[in-house]
């Protein structure tokens, strides 16, 4: 199978993790105006499934390093992958309640909380477990883009001045699901053998691992995705029967897009963990909210009608973005 061999490729993979991840929503954006959340979700769900199975058919079973996917799955021993499985359950949940906060409280709350509080209790989390990497200039790193993400905020706020205030709901879901995010990643970390060219028997190898946590999500969907269908937090419930009767073509391959887009981060951001640390490699996927941003500044043009002294918080986000990244990567040097 295909894994990095060099601790700078597992940063440049890491790096594409993050604008993957950074750049999924998109599609949400590009649907939304004819496809509610819910019935967009389904898809997205589907396309991570599929692009988890194509890697592991073909990255995955590439090579003598490792095991072959389907092999890997084969020996796998139950905890394994009752573990990675979990993790999908988690996420699926996690992701569906940020996705909720945004559409409550808005971009300017929801994200900087929900995933300012994932990515430090993820890193920490997954540090504890597996500590790799100086832990002072690593979470130094992890107060930095932490404090870019509050400065994001900010600049959201002044966006948004005037506009009626964030309703409590928004905020508790916003940190419900940051937590829940905060811990989806280390039970899919921990399904995998931390030596990825001899793999443990029992344990799974990346790919394999992604696999089963892609396969929690869409299982999972059943119940969570279908709590947002018939029981909305905020808009007009949807049925099973809309997905297919409101539905184009286009609108479910976009749908596709955004859950592949979302699954190849996710799959290079773990195939990356044995030469960066999943801590590191989780930390650099979650600076993803800058991508994000920069989507809003650059291509969607969201600030242009800005109150001035905008500008200035959103150069110090990428100034303070720039410099916490530098500081995560060089953590692992130490």
């Amino acid at each position: 199978m295909f894994i990095p061999q060099s601790y700078a490729l597992a940063v440049l993979l890491c790096v594409i993790t993050m604008i993957c991840w950074g750049s999924w929503a998109n599609s949400q954006k590009l649907a939304s105006k004819s496809w509610p959340f819910p019935l967009f979700y389904w898809d997205y769900a589907i396309g991570i499934v599929l692009c988890s199975l194509i890697f592991g058919l073909t990255l995955g079973s590439s090579g003598s390093e490792g095991r072959a996917f389907l092999d890997d799955i084969a020996q796998a021993d139950s905890s394994a992958i009752g573990s990675a499985f979990i993790g999908g359950i988690i996420f699926n949940l996690a992701n569906l309640l940020v996705v909720a906060a945004i559409d409550i409280a808005g971009m300017a709350v929801a994200f900087p909380v929900g995933i300012g509080i994932a990515l430090v209790l993820g890193v920490l989390v997954n540090y504890l477990a597996e500590p790799i990497g100086d832990p002072l200039i690593l979470f130094l790193g992890v107060a930095l883009v932490v404090l870019a993400i509050i400065l994001d905020a900010i600049a959201y706020g002044k966006l948004s001045q005037g506009k009626a205030q964030t309703p409590t709901r928004g905020i508790f879901l916003s940190i419900a699901g940051g937590i829940l995010m905060g811990f989806f990643y280390r039970f899919v970390a921990a399904s995998i053998s931390t030596d990825f060219d001899a793999p443990e028997a029992g344990l799974m190898t990346p790919y394999s691992a992604v696999f089963i946590f892609a396969l929690g999500i869409f299982v999972s969907n059943f119940l969570w995705n279908s709590f947002f269908m018939f029981r909305p937090l905020q808009g007009q419930a949807v049925s099973y029967a809309d997905y297919f009767k409101l539905g184009t073509l286009k609108l479910h391959l976009v749908g596709l897009l955004g859950g592949i887009i979302w699954c190849i981060g996710m799959s290079l951001s773990v195939i990356s963990g044995e030469k960066a640390g999943f801590a590191i490699s989780y930390g650099l996927g979650q600076g993803a909210t800058m991508v994000a941003a920069a989507w809003g500044v650059f291509v969607w043009k969201e600030f242009k009608d800005a109150p001035k002294g905008t500008s200035t918080y959103v150069r110090l986000m990428f100034l303070a973005f720039i410099l916490g990244l530098v500081l995560i990567i060089f953590s692992r040097f130490s």
